[in-house]
């Protein structure tokens, strides 16, 4: 560890702030938000805005059209920091990127005093677009909306857009990987979100205080339809809010300066990072990522700790088949909590924010109780990870700055990516799938991931209007994974027969 007071980073302050307007127009805008989150955070720690030497901002959705935010906060917080910046893009696990690159400044001496801040109005701005809309349609899909700015790729055109469409694919093939039957690997899930719930109720900070039981989550109804097989609205990211918050890092020899208790120090520890391939068809695989697999056992290994050193954990829980996937690297339980804020559905998932209430509940969590904490993050379309280790005691083994990017290694562990078809027609096998549901729960779309005999991969639209072909994918009844069908033409491109 490093033994230099001046360059060992620690949390000091941390704030997390929700938003429930009556009227959408009096409500704060995701700019307003921050701001609210930092003046709790300044307060928390006792230290003034005015004096932070860096800014960090996670960037934001709902109100696009903002643009860049670094000047306008620094100028509502009343600061002129050296260094002011915001992440080029949304992703989940842009907060720790940020924290760890604070730790860095700070292990080299840059800075003494850094704040990073995200926050999300996207209930606000849902209720603004709907006040403004004319016509019947007054729905307004900020996820949606920024994922499909471009111009549609081949992915796209087969349904596959928004997160939302996608981590279904991660979930059916890992599930077909881990010798589950649909019951079961539901079943898990639904455990260790009706957890998530619990931790939420608990949580000042969370925006649905309410525990929902495992058998309410399994239960598809009305206040629970089917979004994306075999995802129901209860096992989803919860982007429906108006959530902001921040934290402030220091060196240990500045809070001291500011006589800041040494028990509400939380001593910053060393993160990994490593990505998957930016299209999703050119991944290697859709039941492991060897890029979550190098970010999380790199953390361990940098820290000196294993999972048994953990008092709690914040696993991203955008949707179930990640904190599956990331628990089975660690090693942590499934009937132990997997977070300290309440998971993306209940705790709130606003956007590439989430992980700031994870660090501002993980601080909050240690100073009452425990000792070391893990966080793992999530982006892009289970693009994206970093994780990183808190802890209420200096971390013996932790060295600022550090050289976080384990891509490298990585791309070493990575299998071949098969060669993507987009005109395929003849036999193949499926390699994962899933249904689109629209809001009235009725299939509306599905597509197929397949593999040609030759291990080619392509896609084909599901027939929905197909009721044994529907049963097969979706009736649990045999796997679908690995079964043998057919890829044909049909009027608006290939289709899937079983």
């Amino acid at each position: 560890m490093t033994t230099d007071p001046e360059r060992i980073p620690v949390i000091i302050g941390v704030g997390q702030v929700n938003d429930r307007p009556d009227d959408p127009d009096q409500g704060l805008d995701s700019l307003g938000l921050m701001v609210a989150a930092l003046d709790l955070a300044a307060k928390d720690a006792g230290a003034p805005l005015a004096e932070i030497d860096s800014l960090a901002i996670v960037d934001q959705i709902s109100f696009h059209h903002l643009g860049k935010l670094c000047e306008p906060l620094a100028a509502a917080i009343g600061a002129s920091p050296a260094i002011n910046y915001q992440s080029a893009a949304p992703h989940g696990d842009t907060p720790v990127r940020l924290l760890n690159e604070a730790a860095n400044r700070i292990g080299a001496g840059e800075v003494k005093l850094a704040a990073i801040v995200g926050g999300e109005a996207l209930r606000t701005a849902a209720g603004r677009a709907a006040k403004a809309a004319t016509g019947e349609d007054k729905s307004y899909n900020a996820v949606r909306k920024a994922a499909t700015r471009r111009e549609p790729n081949y992915a796209q055109k087969h349904g596959l857009a928004a997160p939302v469409d996608v981590y279904p694919l991660y979930e059916n093939a890992t599930r077909a990987a881990w010798g589950e039957s649909l019951e079961d690997a539901q079943f898990e899930s639904a455990e260790i979100w009706s957890r998530f719930s619990e931790v939420a109720a608990a949580n000042d900070g969370a925006w649905i205080r309410k525990p929902v039981s495992p058998a309410d989550i399994l239960r598809v109804d009305e206040r629970n339809r089917p979004i994306a097989f075999p995802y129901s609205k209860l096992m989803v990211a919860n982007s429906s809010v108006n959530q902001g918050a921040g934290f402030i890092v220091a060196s240990l020899a500045e809070a001291r300066r500011r006589g800041i208790a040494e028990e509400r120090l939380i001593y910053v520890g060393m993160g990994a990072a490593a990505k998957e391939p930016a299209s999703i068809l050119n991944r290697d695989r859709y039941d492991h990522s060897v890029s979550m697999e190098t970010s999380i056992t790199r953390t361990l290994e940098l820290n000196g700790m294993t999972v048994d050193d953990f008092d709690c954990v914040e696993l991203y829980s955008c949707f179930p088949c990640v904190p599956k996937m990331a628990r089975r690297v660690l090693g942590w339980p499934w009937d132990r909590p997997a977070s300290v804020f309440g998971g993306l559905t209940f705790g709130g998932g606003p956007i590439a924010n989430y992980m700031s209430h994870a660090i501002v509940s993980m601080v909050q969590k240690l100073r009452a109780e425990g000792r070391y904490g893990f966080l793992f993050a999530n982006g892009g379309f289970a693009t994206d990870n970093h994780c990183i280790v808190l802890g209420r005691e200096p971390i013996a083994a932790a060295r600022f700055p550090q050289d976080f990017d384990y891509q490298t290694e990585a791309e070493e562990k990575r299998g071949q990516v098969p060669e993507l078809v987009e005109d395929y027609t003849g036999p193949a096998s499926i390699e994962t799938y899933t249904i689109f549901y629209g809001r009235d729960a009725t299939p509306k779309a599905g597509v197929v991931v397949a593999r040609t005999p030759e291990g080619k991969r392509t896609l084909a639209h599901v027939d929905v209007g197909d009721p044994a072909l529907l049963a097969l994918l979706t009736d649990g009844t045999h796997e679908p994974v690995g079964m043998e069908g057919q890829v044909v033409p049909i009027e608006d491109g290939f289709g899937w027969r079983a």
